[in-house]
């Protein structure tokens, strides 16, 4: 790589030769400290049963404007299968290459040269900024971003503004921004039958037969219409497994785990109802082993999103539509103790792939929209 190469894409860089796949931080929390450290930055630092979170915040007076994001990656696959390794960070055709570029490395790295800019023009900005960082987002998310709100809560810490650096953009930078997201419920159903030889299915009874129907209806609900933000609730079963690996054996049992992505006209408790409602009507003799949780969030128009989009708009040339699709992330905790949250970041078409990759020049882009919004955030303009 060039030597010369612009400063965020050069922290980019360092934070992707990190490795750091969930839960592992990598090192990379560390770095953010060291940078952020000069610029007067106080840090509590807590390590929650191997996740280790970041608070950060310079300032203490209103408003407090928080940038989250998370250190930790997805496992990179079959190493085989990447052009570069996935923890070499490669420049090629104008992209950088690594896990983590676009899921959410860029972002950080980004927020820091951006705040970094902002206090050498304006270091007497009004308000605070924070930074809220775990290592635990693509993992389970119970001892990360929610440990943080947690302890702010407890504290009495309201945040103003939020921006989420998850990669939002679908085609260009800027082009979609996240206000919203669905809520995730997550469990195992358990059926349970009579094992038996496949020859003599009257002394047995099959679990899978038993559940078909059930499922089929499951798959078939419509759990409610969802609203003008959100599409309607799905349910999808992800995994079935039963038998013994024996031909002549009916199962005694069979587990399928499932998921609801729900909008916020319903709830956890309304589901597991109607769930339950459903496997009853079928005569099953089931358990239900709840296994994740997390809340919808939804941010009206208001200052930020204004603000946000104007910012874009000015930056970029694109109107950013607002969009609360795809999966969950950590601003639903952060919506706890703030009423207005974003996610803002690169594009999102590699996240999650072999060879994950950032457009270069978006990640100077994305820095100059973060230092924006916190001008205008801050009120600190020259």
């Amino acid at each position: 790589m060039p030597s010369d190469r612009a400063p965020t894409l050069e922290l980019a860089v360092a934070l992707i030769a990190r490795p750091s796949v969930t839960p592992d931080d990598g090192g990379c929390q560390a770095l953010l400290r060291e940078r952020l450290a000069p610029l007067g930055f106080a840090f509590d630092v807590r390590v929650d049963n191997g996740v280790t979170n970041l608070w950060a915040r310079r300032g203490s007076a209103r408003p407090l404007v928080c940038l989250a994001g998370h250190t930790d990656v997805v496992p990179p696959g079959p190493r085989e299968a990447w052009t570069s390794d996935p923890f070499v960070p490669v420049l090629r055709d104008g992209y950088l290459y690594g896990r983590g570029a676009a899921d959410m490395k860029g972002s950080l790295a980004a927020f820091v040269t951006a705040v970094e800019a902002l206090v050498a023009a304006h270091p007497g900005h009004g308000g605070s900024i924070a930074f809220a960082v775990t290592s635990d987002e693509e993992g389970s998310s119970i001892d990360g971003t929610a440990r943080i709100v947690e302890r702010l809560q407890a504290a009495g810490t309201a945040i103003d503004y939020c921006i989420v650096g998850e990669p939002s953009s679908e085609q260009k930078l800027g082009d979609v921004v996240k206000n919203g997201r669905r809520g995730t419920l997550s469990g195992t159903l358990t059926v349970n039958g009579v094992q038996g030889h496949v020859a003599y299915p009257q002394l047995a009874r099959n679990p899978i037969h038993l559940a078909a129907p059930a499922l089929a209806e499951l798959a078939a609900t419509r759990w409610d219409e969802g609203n003008e933000h959100f599409p309607a609730t799905t349910f999808q079963v992800s995994n079935v497994h039963a038998g013994t690996g024996a031909g002549n054996v009916i199962p005694g049992r069979l587990d399928a785990m499932f998921n609801f992505r729900y909008a916020p006209v319903s709830t956890r408790e309304g589901l597991a109802s109607k769930l339950a409602a459903v496997l009853d009507r079928h005569g099953l003799d089931y358990d239900i082993a709840w296994t994740a949780h997390g809340e919808p969030f939804h941010t009206r128009k208001g200052r930020l999103v204004e603000v946000a989009a104007a910012t874009i708009r000015e930056l970029t040339g694109i109107t950013p539509a607002l969009s609360c699709a795809g999966g969950t992330s950590d601003g639903r905790y952060l919506a706890r103790i703030c009423p207005e949250v974003l996610e803002i970041g690169p594009v999102n078409a590699t996240i999650h792939k072999v060879d994950e990759r950032v457009k270069a020049s978006d990640l100077e882009t994305l820095a100059a929209i973060y230092r924006r919004l916190l001008e205008r955030l801050l009120a600190a303009e020259a």
